[in-house]
Protein backbone atom coordinates (compact mmCIF):
# COMPACT_ATOMS: atom_id res chain seq x y z
CA UNK A 1 0.00 0.00 0.00
CA UNK A 2 1.49 3.04 -1.07
CA UNK A 3 1.17 6.49 0.91
CA UNK A 4 -0.73 9.36 -0.50
CA UNK A 5 1.25 12.33 -1.93
CA UNK A 6 2.24 15.29 0.64
CA UNK A 7 -0.31 18.09 -0.25
CA UNK A 8 1.38 21.01 -2.25
CA UNK A 9 0.67 24.26 -0.77
CA UNK A 10 -1.84 26.59 -1.86
CA UNK A 11 0.06 30.01 -1.53
CA UNK A 12 3.14 31.34 -3.18
CA UNK A 13 4.81 32.12 0.78
CA UNK A 14 4.78 28.59 1.46
CA UNK A 15 5.52 27.51 -1.78
CA UNK A 16 8.47 29.08 -1.64
CA UNK A 17 9.12 28.03 1.51
CA UNK A 18 9.11 24.37 0.39
CA UNK A 19 11.50 25.11 -2.43
CA UNK A 20 14.15 26.72 -0.31
CA UNK A 21 14.01 23.65 2.45
CA UNK A 22 14.11 21.29 -0.30
CA UNK A 23 17.20 22.34 -1.84
CA UNK A 24 18.70 23.05 1.23
CA UNK A 25 17.64 19.14 1.99
CA UNK A 26 19.34 18.48 -1.03
CA UNK A 27 22.66 20.80 -0.48
CA UNK A 28 22.64 18.84 2.78
CA UNK A 29 22.42 15.66 1.32
CA UNK A 30 24.99 16.41 -1.46
CA UNK A 31 27.66 17.78 1.41
CA UNK A 32 27.49 14.68 3.07
CA UNK A 33 28.16 12.24 0.14
CA UNK A 34 31.12 14.42 -0.82
CA UNK A 35 32.30 13.94 2.71
CA UNK A 36 31.49 10.32 2.67
CA UNK A 37 33.48 10.27 -0.95
CA UNK A 38 36.47 11.68 0.76
CA UNK A 39 36.23 9.57 3.98
CA UNK A 40 36.52 6.96 1.65
CA UNK A 41 39.39 8.47 -0.89
CA UNK A 42 41.10 9.04 2.36
CA UNK A 43 40.81 5.88 3.64
CA UNK A 44 42.20 4.06 0.67
CA UNK A 45 45.09 6.23 0.50
CA UNK A 46 45.83 5.51 4.08
CA UNK A 47 45.33 1.00 3.18
CA UNK A 48 47.86 1.97 0.46
CA UNK A 49 50.71 3.80 2.49
CA UNK A 50 50.63 1.26 5.19
CA UNK A 51 50.57 -1.62 2.74
CA UNK A 52 53.59 -0.12 0.94
CA UNK A 53 55.10 -0.05 4.32
CA UNK A 54 54.42 -3.11 6.03
CA UNK A 55 56.36 -4.61 2.40
CA UNK A 56 59.45 -2.40 2.97
CA UNK A 57 59.59 -3.19 6.18
CA UNK A 58 59.43 -7.18 5.17
CA UNK A 59 62.11 -6.50 2.30
CA UNK A 60 64.35 -4.46 5.13
CA UNK A 61 63.83 -7.84 7.71
CA UNK A 62 64.38 -10.54 5.14
CA UNK A 63 66.83 -9.00 2.91
CA UNK A 64 64.94 -9.60 -0.22
CA UNK A 65 66.29 -7.96 -2.96
CA UNK A 66 64.76 -10.05 -6.15
CA UNK A 67 63.79 -8.08 -8.97
CA UNK A 68 60.43 -8.75 -8.69
CA UNK A 69 59.67 -7.12 -5.33
CA UNK A 70 61.57 -3.99 -6.66
CA UNK A 71 59.14 -3.44 -9.32
CA UNK A 72 56.05 -4.44 -6.73
CA UNK A 73 57.24 -1.42 -4.56
CA UNK A 74 57.16 0.53 -7.54
CA UNK A 75 53.66 -0.19 -8.22
CA UNK A 76 52.47 0.51 -4.72
CA UNK A 77 54.09 3.51 -4.98
CA UNK A 78 52.40 4.13 -8.22
CA UNK A 79 49.74 3.37 -7.13
CA UNK A 80 49.35 5.01 -3.34
CA UNK A 81 50.44 8.37 -5.52
CA UNK A 82 47.38 8.30 -7.71
CA UNK A 83 44.96 7.50 -4.58
CA UNK A 84 47.02 10.17 -2.34
CA UNK A 85 45.60 12.41 -5.18
CA UNK A 86 42.23 11.27 -5.85
CA UNK A 87 41.65 11.67 -1.81
CA UNK A 88 42.79 15.29 -2.51
CA UNK A 89 40.42 15.88 -4.92
CA UNK A 90 37.60 14.42 -2.85
CA UNK A 91 38.72 16.49 0.29
CA UNK A 92 38.59 20.13 -2.11
CA UNK A 93 34.89 18.49 -3.19
CA UNK A 94 33.61 18.07 0.09
CA UNK A 95 35.19 21.28 1.84
CA UNK A 96 33.13 22.99 -1.38
CA UNK A 97 29.87 21.04 -0.50
CA UNK A 98 30.01 21.88 3.23
CA UNK A 99 30.51 25.40 2.85
CA UNK A 100 27.22 25.81 1.21
CA UNK A 101 25.17 23.93 4.13
CA UNK A 102 25.39 24.82 7.54
CA UNK A 103 24.93 21.70 9.41
CA UNK A 104 27.19 19.75 7.40
CA UNK A 105 30.94 19.37 8.73
CA UNK A 106 34.02 19.81 6.72
CA UNK A 107 36.02 16.76 6.34
CA UNK A 108 40.13 17.55 6.64
CA UNK A 109 42.48 14.93 6.12
CA UNK A 110 45.16 14.00 8.47
CA UNK A 111 48.74 14.95 6.92
CA UNK A 112 52.43 14.81 8.29
CA UNK A 113 53.30 18.20 10.09
CA UNK A 114 55.08 20.37 7.51
CA UNK A 115 59.00 20.39 8.01
CA UNK A 116 60.86 23.80 8.47
CA UNK A 117 62.46 24.91 4.82
CA UNK A 118 66.29 24.54 4.91
CA UNK A 119 68.03 27.58 7.01
CA UNK A 120 70.83 26.99 3.47
CA UNK A 121 68.14 28.29 1.10
CA UNK A 122 68.04 32.21 0.27
CA UNK A 123 65.21 34.39 1.87
CA UNK A 124 64.15 36.55 -0.76
CA UNK A 125 61.85 39.20 1.26
CA UNK A 126 58.85 40.88 -0.45
CA UNK A 127 57.13 43.51 1.85
CA UNK A 128 53.68 44.59 0.90
CA UNK A 129 52.44 47.89 0.87
CA UNK A 130 50.90 49.16 3.82
CA UNK A 131 48.26 52.19 3.06
CA UNK A 132 49.02 55.89 3.81
CA UNK A 133 45.96 56.17 5.91
CA UNK A 134 44.04 54.47 8.10
CA UNK A 135 41.16 52.20 6.33
CA UNK A 136 38.90 52.85 9.05
CA UNK A 137 38.97 56.77 10.07
CA UNK A 138 41.85 57.96 7.20
CA UNK A 139 44.05 58.94 10.18
CA UNK A 140 47.36 59.20 8.82
CA UNK A 141 48.83 58.58 12.22
CA UNK A 142 49.97 54.77 11.53
CA UNK A 143 52.71 52.90 13.68
CA UNK A 144 53.80 49.59 13.10
CA UNK A 145 52.74 46.71 16.22
CA UNK A 146 55.11 44.00 13.90
CA UNK A 147 54.92 42.06 11.22
CA UNK A 148 53.65 38.20 9.70
CA UNK A 149 55.92 36.27 7.57
CA UNK A 150 54.32 33.48 4.99
CA UNK A 151 57.06 31.63 3.83
CA UNK A 152 56.25 29.90 0.07
CA UNK A 153 58.89 27.21 -1.22
CA UNK A 154 59.62 28.68 -4.79
CA UNK A 155 62.73 26.92 -7.68
CA UNK A 156 64.54 29.05 -9.79
CA UNK A 157 65.76 26.92 -12.41
CA UNK A 158 68.65 25.26 -10.70
CA UNK A 159 68.32 27.14 -7.67
CA UNK A 160 65.60 26.74 -4.83
CA UNK A 161 64.55 29.72 -2.59
CA UNK A 162 61.88 30.50 -0.29
CA UNK A 163 60.01 33.54 -0.66
CA UNK A 164 59.07 35.32 2.36
CA UNK A 165 56.30 37.84 2.18
CA UNK A 166 55.96 39.90 4.96
CA UNK A 167 52.63 41.21 6.29
CA UNK A 168 53.11 44.61 8.43
CA UNK A 169 50.71 45.46 11.23
CA UNK A 170 50.01 48.89 11.83
CA UNK A 171 47.55 50.82 14.70
CA UNK A 172 46.15 53.90 13.99
CA UNK A 173 46.77 56.63 16.61
CA UNK A 174 43.51 57.61 15.90
CA UNK A 175 41.10 55.02 16.36
CA UNK A 176 43.43 52.08 17.55
CA UNK A 177 42.29 49.99 14.94
CA UNK A 178 44.79 47.57 13.42
CA UNK A 179 45.36 47.36 10.10
CA UNK A 180 47.35 44.77 7.56
CA UNK A 181 47.49 43.56 4.24
CA UNK A 182 45.88 40.37 3.91
CA UNK A 183 47.41 37.11 3.49
CA UNK A 184 49.07 36.06 0.15
CA UNK A 185 47.27 34.02 -2.22
CA UNK A 186 48.26 29.94 -2.75
CA UNK A 187 47.06 28.26 -5.42
CA UNK A 188 46.38 25.03 -3.02
CA UNK A 189 45.08 25.03 -0.04
CA UNK A 190 47.15 24.96 3.23
CA UNK A 191 49.69 25.23 -0.01
CA UNK A 192 53.63 26.22 0.32
CA UNK A 193 54.45 25.84 -2.88
CA UNK A 194 54.81 28.65 -5.54
CA UNK A 195 52.87 28.42 -8.66
CA UNK A 196 56.46 28.06 -10.50
CA UNK A 197 57.52 24.79 -8.88
CA UNK A 198 53.60 23.69 -8.91
CA UNK A 199 54.08 24.01 -12.56
CA UNK A 200 57.09 22.23 -12.37
CA UNK A 201 55.78 18.83 -10.62
CA UNK A 202 53.25 18.94 -13.16
CA UNK A 203 55.13 19.40 -16.27
CA UNK A 204 57.42 16.76 -15.00
CA UNK A 205 54.98 14.84 -14.34
CA UNK A 206 52.56 14.67 -17.28
CA UNK A 207 54.57 16.19 -20.06
CA UNK A 208 58.09 14.73 -19.19
CA UNK A 209 56.81 11.52 -17.80
CA UNK A 210 58.36 11.35 -14.60
CA UNK A 211 56.53 9.70 -11.54
CA UNK A 212 56.32 11.71 -8.50
CA UNK A 213 58.34 9.08 -6.74
CA UNK A 214 61.18 10.14 -9.12
CA UNK A 215 60.76 13.89 -8.59
CA UNK A 216 60.34 13.52 -4.89
CA UNK A 217 64.04 11.53 -5.44
CA UNK A 218 65.90 14.46 -7.28
CA UNK A 219 64.51 17.10 -5.12
CA UNK A 220 65.85 14.70 -1.84
CA UNK A 221 68.91 14.80 -4.23
CA UNK A 222 68.98 18.62 -4.24
CA UNK A 223 68.73 18.58 -0.36
CA UNK A 224 64.57 19.33 -0.08
CA UNK A 225 62.75 17.01 1.10
CA UNK A 226 59.32 16.70 -0.52
CA UNK A 227 57.23 13.16 -0.04
CA UNK A 228 55.69 11.72 -2.31
CA UNK A 229 52.60 12.12 -0.48
CA UNK A 230 52.73 16.09 -0.52
CA UNK A 231 53.64 16.17 -3.91
CA UNK A 232 50.36 13.87 -5.01
CA UNK A 233 48.98 16.66 -2.30
CA UNK A 234 49.76 19.39 -4.63
CA UNK A 235 48.74 17.66 -7.81
CA UNK A 236 45.54 16.65 -6.88
CA UNK A 237 44.81 20.45 -5.61
CA UNK A 238 45.86 21.68 -9.09
CA UNK A 239 43.84 19.46 -11.27
CA UNK A 240 41.02 20.69 -8.92
CA UNK A 241 41.84 23.97 -9.99
CA UNK A 242 42.46 23.84 -13.38
CA UNK A 243 39.37 21.76 -14.24
CA UNK A 244 37.83 25.16 -15.25
CA UNK A 245 40.28 25.41 -18.12
CA UNK A 246 40.51 21.89 -19.51
CA UNK A 247 36.12 22.41 -19.85
CA UNK A 248 36.83 25.81 -22.03
CA UNK A 249 39.52 23.65 -24.12
CA UNK A 250 37.12 20.99 -24.32
CA UNK A 251 33.98 23.24 -25.73
CA UNK A 252 36.65 24.65 -28.05
CA UNK A 253 37.61 21.12 -29.80
CA UNK A 254 34.20 19.94 -29.93
CA UNK A 255 33.01 22.91 -31.78
CA UNK A 256 35.71 22.38 -34.69
CA UNK A 257 34.21 21.39 -38.26
CA UNK A 258 36.94 18.72 -38.71
CA UNK A 259 38.59 16.98 -36.03
CA UNK A 260 41.73 14.08 -36.34
CA UNK A 261 40.80 11.18 -34.02
CA UNK A 262 42.88 8.34 -33.03
CA UNK A 263 43.63 6.55 -30.02
CA UNK A 264 46.53 4.31 -27.96
CA UNK A 265 46.44 1.78 -25.58
CA UNK A 266 47.42 2.14 -21.66
CA UNK A 267 48.05 -0.28 -19.09
CA UNK A 268 46.11 0.96 -15.94
CA UNK A 269 46.61 -0.92 -12.95
CA UNK A 270 43.73 -2.80 -11.43
CA UNK A 271 43.05 -5.50 -8.77
CA UNK A 272 46.01 -7.71 -8.70
CA UNK A 273 47.22 -7.07 -12.53
CA UNK A 274 47.02 -4.59 -15.14
CA UNK A 275 43.92 -3.84 -17.80
CA UNK A 276 44.64 -2.65 -21.34
CA UNK A 277 43.18 0.61 -20.90
CA UNK A 278 42.78 3.62 -23.75
CA UNK A 279 43.65 6.71 -24.33
CA UNK A 280 41.25 8.68 -26.70
CA UNK A 281 42.34 12.00 -28.75
CA UNK A 282 41.03 14.99 -30.53
CA UNK A 283 42.69 17.44 -32.33
CA UNK A 284 41.20 20.32 -33.63
CA UNK A 285 43.47 21.89 -36.50
CA UNK A 286 42.41 23.90 -38.64
CA UNK A 287 45.27 25.50 -40.32
CA UNK A 288 46.45 23.48 -42.94
CA UNK A 289 43.41 25.06 -44.53
CA UNK A 290 43.97 28.28 -43.52
CA UNK A 291 41.35 28.59 -41.02
CA UNK A 292 42.06 31.34 -37.75
CA UNK A 293 40.64 28.88 -35.22
CA UNK A 294 43.72 28.18 -33.13
CA UNK A 295 44.78 24.89 -32.61
CA UNK A 296 44.10 22.78 -29.54
CA UNK A 297 43.64 19.04 -28.51
CA UNK A 298 41.74 17.10 -26.20
CA UNK A 299 41.90 13.94 -24.03
CA UNK A 300 39.74 10.71 -22.47
CA UNK A 301 41.03 8.21 -20.84
CA UNK A 302 38.78 4.83 -20.77
CA UNK A 303 39.06 1.07 -19.51
CA UNK A 304 38.53 -0.40 -23.08
CA UNK A 305 38.27 0.31 -26.48
CA UNK A 306 34.15 -0.48 -26.46
CA UNK A 307 32.33 1.79 -29.43
CA UNK A 308 30.29 3.25 -26.87
CA UNK A 309 33.54 5.83 -25.55
CA UNK A 310 33.61 7.74 -28.59
CA UNK A 311 30.07 8.06 -28.75
CA UNK A 312 29.96 9.40 -25.52
CA UNK A 313 33.07 12.03 -26.47
CA UNK A 314 31.39 13.07 -29.74
CA UNK A 315 27.91 12.98 -28.83
CA UNK A 316 26.78 16.70 -29.80
CA UNK A 317 30.08 16.57 -32.62
CA UNK A 318 28.69 17.00 -35.68
CA UNK A 319 31.76 17.61 -38.57
CA UNK A 320 34.14 15.76 -40.34
CA UNK A 321 36.12 13.04 -38.39
CA UNK A 322 39.40 12.28 -39.53
CA UNK A 323 40.74 8.50 -38.39
CA UNK A 324 41.64 5.28 -38.99
CA UNK A 325 38.94 2.18 -39.83
CA UNK A 326 38.28 1.54 -36.56
CA UNK A 327 34.71 -0.02 -36.27
CA UNK A 328 34.02 1.76 -33.45
CA UNK A 329 33.32 4.98 -34.97
CA UNK A 330 31.07 3.26 -37.22
CA UNK A 331 27.55 4.29 -34.96
CA UNK A 332 28.61 7.77 -35.37
CA UNK A 333 28.49 8.11 -39.33
CA UNK A 334 24.85 6.38 -39.31
CA UNK A 335 22.43 9.32 -41.25
CA UNK A 336 19.66 8.47 -38.59
CA UNK A 337 21.94 9.25 -35.70
CA UNK A 338 19.82 11.76 -33.63
CA UNK A 339 22.74 14.79 -33.60
CA UNK A 340 22.97 14.39 -37.69
CA UNK A 341 25.65 11.71 -39.13
CA UNK A 342 29.29 12.86 -38.64
CA UNK A 343 31.29 12.76 -42.47
CA UNK A 344 33.77 9.75 -41.95
CA UNK A 345 37.21 10.58 -43.75
CA UNK A 346 40.01 8.06 -43.90
CA UNK A 347 43.70 8.39 -43.64
CA UNK A 348 45.97 7.78 -46.32
CA UNK A 349 49.10 7.29 -44.55
CA UNK A 350 47.61 4.09 -42.77
CA UNK A 351 46.77 2.99 -45.99
CA UNK A 352 49.96 3.78 -47.60
CA UNK A 353 51.90 2.03 -44.83
CA UNK A 354 50.43 -1.09 -45.55
CA UNK A 355 51.53 -1.12 -48.83
CA UNK A 356 54.97 0.24 -48.09
CA UNK A 357 55.53 -2.93 -45.74
CA UNK A 358 55.22 -4.90 -49.05
CA UNK A 359 57.55 -2.41 -51.01
CA UNK A 360 60.32 -1.38 -49.03
CA UNK A 361 63.77 -1.98 -50.52
CA UNK A 362 65.76 -0.90 -47.26
CA UNK A 363 63.94 -2.67 -44.84
CA UNK A 364 64.37 -5.87 -47.06
CA UNK A 365 67.90 -5.28 -48.16
CA UNK A 366 68.76 -5.57 -43.66
CA UNK A 367 66.94 -8.96 -43.49
CA UNK A 368 69.22 -10.52 -45.74
CA UNK A 369 68.62 -14.16 -46.76
CA UNK A 370 65.28 -13.37 -44.97
CA UNK A 371 63.81 -11.05 -47.43
CA UNK A 372 60.57 -11.65 -49.23
CA UNK A 373 59.96 -10.81 -52.82
CA UNK A 374 59.27 -6.52 -53.15
CA UNK A 375 55.55 -6.72 -54.47
CA UNK A 376 56.12 -4.54 -57.59
CA UNK A 377 52.21 -3.62 -57.51
CA UNK A 378 52.44 -2.36 -53.63
CA UNK A 379 55.72 -0.53 -55.00
CA UNK A 380 53.43 0.82 -57.83
CA UNK A 381 50.03 1.57 -55.05
CA UNK A 382 53.05 3.96 -52.99
CA UNK A 383 54.07 5.62 -55.91
CA UNK A 384 50.66 6.65 -56.87
CA UNK A 385 49.49 7.42 -53.56
CA UNK A 386 52.63 9.78 -53.17
CA UNK A 387 51.80 11.56 -56.22
CA UNK A 388 48.70 12.82 -54.07
CA UNK A 389 50.76 13.54 -51.18
CA UNK A 390 52.59 15.59 -53.47
CA UNK A 391 50.18 18.10 -53.99
CA UNK A 392 49.06 18.40 -51.09
CA UNK A 393 52.45 19.87 -50.00
CA UNK A 394 51.97 22.62 -52.34
CA UNK A 395 48.46 23.57 -50.97
CA UNK A 396 49.27 23.03 -47.60
CA UNK A 397 47.69 26.70 -45.55
CA UNK A 398 45.57 27.47 -48.64
CA UNK A 399 41.99 28.78 -48.11
CA UNK A 400 39.14 25.79 -48.17
CA UNK A 401 38.06 27.11 -52.15
CA UNK A 402 41.90 27.13 -53.40
CA UNK A 403 42.55 23.87 -51.67
CA UNK A 404 39.04 22.33 -53.66
CA UNK A 405 39.96 23.85 -56.66
CA UNK A 406 43.36 22.29 -57.14
CA UNK A 407 41.83 18.88 -55.98
CA UNK A 408 39.04 18.78 -58.43
CA UNK A 409 41.46 19.94 -61.06
CA UNK A 410 44.78 17.43 -60.17
CA UNK A 411 43.95 15.09 -57.59
CA UNK A 412 40.52 14.22 -58.77
CA UNK A 413 42.33 12.93 -61.72
CA UNK A 414 44.28 10.40 -59.88
CA UNK A 415 42.25 9.04 -57.36
CA UNK A 416 40.00 8.13 -61.04
CA UNK A 417 43.34 6.37 -62.08
CA UNK A 418 44.05 4.63 -58.40
CA UNK A 419 40.50 3.32 -57.75
CA UNK A 420 40.79 2.20 -61.52
CA UNK A 421 43.95 0.26 -61.36
CA UNK A 422 43.37 -1.36 -57.88
CA UNK A 423 40.07 -3.01 -59.17
CA UNK A 424 42.20 -4.44 -62.19
CA UNK A 425 44.40 -5.64 -59.55
CA UNK A 426 42.58 -6.75 -57.46
CA UNK A 427 40.49 -9.11 -59.75
CA UNK A 428 44.21 -10.93 -61.05
CA UNK A 429 45.17 -11.50 -57.44
CA UNK A 430 44.40 -14.45 -55.04
CA UNK A 431 42.45 -14.65 -51.91
CA UNK A 432 45.96 -15.41 -50.24
CA UNK A 433 48.45 -12.57 -52.23
CA UNK A 434 50.06 -10.54 -49.20
CA UNK A 435 48.95 -7.59 -50.98
CA UNK A 436 45.63 -8.10 -51.33
CA UNK A 437 44.57 -7.03 -48.03
CA UNK A 438 46.08 -3.24 -48.46
CA UNK A 439 43.91 -3.36 -51.58
CA UNK A 440 40.78 -4.31 -49.88
CA UNK A 441 41.35 -2.34 -47.19
CA UNK A 442 41.14 0.66 -49.78
CA UNK A 443 38.48 -0.74 -52.38
CA UNK A 444 35.55 -1.71 -49.06
CA UNK A 445 36.29 1.59 -47.77
CA UNK A 446 36.58 3.96 -51.21
CA UNK A 447 33.92 6.35 -49.93
CA UNK A 448 35.72 7.35 -47.11
CA UNK A 449 38.84 7.61 -48.50
CA UNK A 450 37.30 10.13 -51.24
CA UNK A 451 35.71 13.05 -49.45
CA UNK A 452 38.87 15.33 -49.69
CA UNK A 453 38.37 15.86 -53.29
CA UNK A 454 35.01 17.33 -52.51
CA UNK A 455 35.47 19.49 -49.52
CA UNK A 456 38.98 21.37 -48.63
CA UNK A 457 38.93 21.04 -45.27
CA UNK A 458 39.70 17.77 -45.50
CA UNK A 459 43.08 16.32 -44.89
CA UNK A 460 44.50 13.13 -46.31
CA UNK A 461 46.39 11.89 -43.45
CA UNK A 462 45.70 11.44 -39.56
CA UNK A 463 48.41 12.62 -38.76
CA UNK A 464 47.54 15.40 -36.39
CA UNK A 465 46.16 12.40 -33.87
CA UNK A 466 49.19 9.91 -34.12
CA UNK A 467 51.30 13.01 -32.91
CA UNK A 468 49.45 13.88 -30.52
CA UNK A 469 49.76 10.36 -29.06
CA UNK A 470 53.77 9.99 -29.33
CA UNK A 471 53.82 11.57 -25.86
CA UNK A 472 51.85 8.52 -24.52
CA UNK A 473 53.64 5.67 -26.63
CA UNK A 474 57.38 7.19 -25.04
CA UNK A 475 55.51 7.94 -21.66
CA UNK A 476 54.76 4.22 -21.19
CA UNK A 477 58.20 3.31 -21.05
CA UNK A 478 58.85 5.73 -17.67
CA UNK A 479 55.63 5.45 -15.52
CA UNK A 480 54.83 1.78 -17.06
CA UNK A 481 51.04 2.24 -16.41
CA UNK A 482 48.73 4.62 -15.07
CA UNK A 483 47.92 3.97 -10.66
CA UNK A 484 44.59 3.74 -11.51
CA UNK A 485 41.19 4.97 -13.43
CA UNK A 486 41.01 8.46 -12.10
CA UNK A 487 44.75 8.81 -12.74
CA UNK A 488 44.26 7.88 -16.47
CA UNK A 489 41.34 10.65 -16.79
CA UNK A 490 43.76 12.82 -14.20
CA UNK A 491 46.79 12.15 -16.83
CA UNK A 492 44.21 12.58 -19.57
CA UNK A 493 43.01 15.97 -18.76
CA UNK A 494 46.61 17.31 -18.04
CA UNK A 495 47.65 16.51 -21.33
CA UNK A 496 44.74 18.25 -22.70
CA UNK A 497 46.59 21.53 -21.29
CA UNK A 498 49.98 20.78 -21.98
CA UNK A 499 49.68 19.56 -25.63
CA UNK A 500 47.14 22.13 -26.74
CA UNK A 501 50.02 25.21 -25.05
CA UNK A 502 52.56 22.98 -27.52
CA UNK A 503 50.24 23.06 -30.60
CA UNK A 504 50.18 27.20 -29.72
CA UNK A 505 54.14 27.34 -29.92
CA UNK A 506 54.43 28.20 -25.98
CA UNK A 507 56.24 26.75 -22.96
CA UNK A 508 54.08 24.64 -21.22
CA UNK A 509 55.78 25.38 -18.37
CA UNK A 510 55.81 29.35 -18.51
CA UNK A 511 51.87 29.11 -19.27
CA UNK A 512 50.91 26.69 -16.43
CA UNK A 513 52.95 28.82 -14.07
CA UNK A 514 51.21 32.15 -15.12
CA UNK A 515 47.65 29.95 -15.18
CA UNK A 516 48.38 28.82 -11.51
CA UNK A 517 49.02 32.47 -10.17
CA UNK A 518 46.47 34.10 -11.43
CA UNK A 519 43.46 31.50 -11.75
CA UNK A 520 42.08 32.43 -8.32
CA UNK A 521 42.14 36.53 -8.88
CA UNK A 522 39.67 35.85 -12.43
CA UNK A 523 36.04 36.04 -12.23
CA UNK A 524 34.63 33.06 -14.42
CA UNK A 525 33.97 35.34 -17.49
CA UNK A 526 37.19 36.26 -17.73
CA UNK A 527 38.74 32.84 -17.69
CA UNK A 528 38.43 32.58 -21.02
CA UNK A 529 41.74 34.65 -20.65
CA UNK A 530 43.97 32.27 -19.79
CA UNK A 531 43.42 30.06 -22.43
CA UNK A 532 46.71 28.98 -24.38
CA UNK A 533 46.32 30.84 -27.68
CA UNK A 534 44.93 33.81 -25.61
CA UNK A 535 47.41 34.22 -23.36
CA UNK A 536 50.22 33.98 -25.96
CA UNK A 537 48.74 37.30 -27.57
CA UNK A 538 48.64 39.08 -24.05
CA UNK A 539 52.35 38.29 -23.42
CA UNK A 540 53.17 39.30 -26.96
CA UNK A 541 51.43 42.78 -26.72
CA UNK A 542 52.78 43.15 -23.13
CA UNK A 543 56.36 42.27 -25.02
CA UNK A 544 56.15 44.88 -27.95
CA UNK A 545 55.06 47.29 -25.51
CA UNK A 546 58.14 47.07 -22.96
CA UNK A 547 60.21 46.93 -26.20
CA UNK A 548 59.16 50.38 -27.71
Amino acid sequence: MTSAPEPLPSDLASAHAMILAERAARMEAQAVAARAQAVNSNTEALIAHLKLQIEKLRREIYGSRSERKARLLEQMELQLEDLEVSATEDELAAEQAAARTQTVRSFARKRPSKKPFPEHLPRERIVIAVPESCPCCGSHKLSKLGEDVTETLEVVPRQWKVIQTVREKFSCRECEKITQPPAPFHVTPRGFAGPNLLAMILFEKFGQHQPLNRQSERYAREGIDLSVSTLADQVGACTAVLQPLHALIEAHVLAAERLHGDDTTVPILAKGKTVTGHIWTYVRDDRPFGGLAPPAALYYASRDRKQEHPKRHLQNFTGILQADAYGGYNGLFDPSRAQGAITPALCFAHARRKFFELADIAANARRGEKAGAISPIALEAVRRIDALFDIERGIKGHSVEGRLSVRQEQSAPLMAELEDWLRDERSRLSRSASVAEPIDYMLKRWDRFNPFIDDGRVCLTNNAAERALRGFALGRKAWLFAGSERGADRAAAMATLIQTAKLNDIDPLAWLADVLARIADLPQHRLSELLPWEWKREVSGRDAAQAA
